[in-house]
């Protein structure tokens, strides 16, 4: 099995906090080859590239309306598969009047579909994650494993306030259920990195916030054997 790992580039200088959530930050921080934490560092003050081995799989996390397809598609250079993309596809092929509801079990068996022969291709992938469904990030971990690679987790970690204002933004809104379901997912994903804890099946998790988030240029894979 060849050596797979994370790297930031030009990072920035931390800014000191105070109180319980710097204390957990710091745990976080202390692990920086796994465990990396790029908030509160201000605008432009944290990487613009984060680096990966060739073949990983990089999943993007976080609350609906929190800039994840933003993310990947400003840095993934075309390595992004993102539910949002499929939905918009198949979006553009029926009705307007016949809501998402109806077809959504269709639009995501093609998104999985096309998601798995990008694994089984070996490429190198960044795929976005809705954080509800720890099934998924469970089987990209062992697809990552089968073929000598590992998995690393980006979590994007804004204020519930903010994601309703992202889905205001695109025009597109999750529930009021749907949203405690996510935001409870997500708030366990921060919580185990914060506790200095990768979720299962993860080699990495870099947390970022809206600041680092829109630093951020690029998510590259490089050759690392």
């Amino acid at each position: 099995m060849r050596h797979t790992g994370a790297y930031a580039t030009s990072a920035g200088i931390p800014v000191q906090n105070a109180g319980s959530r710097a204390r957990a930050r710091a745990r976080t921080r202390r692990r920086s080859r796994l465990l990396r934490d790029l908030r509160d560092r201000g605008a432009d003050r944290g990487p613009r590239a984060l680096a990966y081995a060739m073949g990983d799989v990089v999943v993007v996390s976080g609350l609906p309306g929190s800039g994840k397809s933003t993310l990947m598609a400003r840095t993934a250079e075309g390595r992004a598969i993102d539910s949002q993309h499929t939905r918009e596809r198949w979006e553009a092929r029926l009705p307007r009047f016949l809501p998402y509801a109806v077809y959504r079990p269709l639009a995501r068996l093609a998104h999985y579909a096309g998601l798995r022969r990008a694994l089984r291709s070996g490429a190198s992938v960044v795929v976005h994650d809705c954080g509800t469904q720890s099934w998924v990030r469970g089987w990209l971990a062992r697809e990552a494993r089968r073929r000598g690679t590992a998995l690393h987790l980006i979590l994007l970690d804004v204020e519930p306030a903010t994601a309703r204002e992202g889905q205001a933004a695109r025009g597109r809104g999750v529930s009021g259920y749907a949203f405690a379901r996510h935001r409870r997912a997500v708030g366990r994903l921060v919580s185990t990195a914060e506790a200095g804890k990768l979720p299962p099946g993860c080699a990495s998790v870099t947390l970022l916030d809206r600041d680092a988030a829109d630093t951020l240029r690029k998510i590259g894979f490089r050759d690392v054997s």
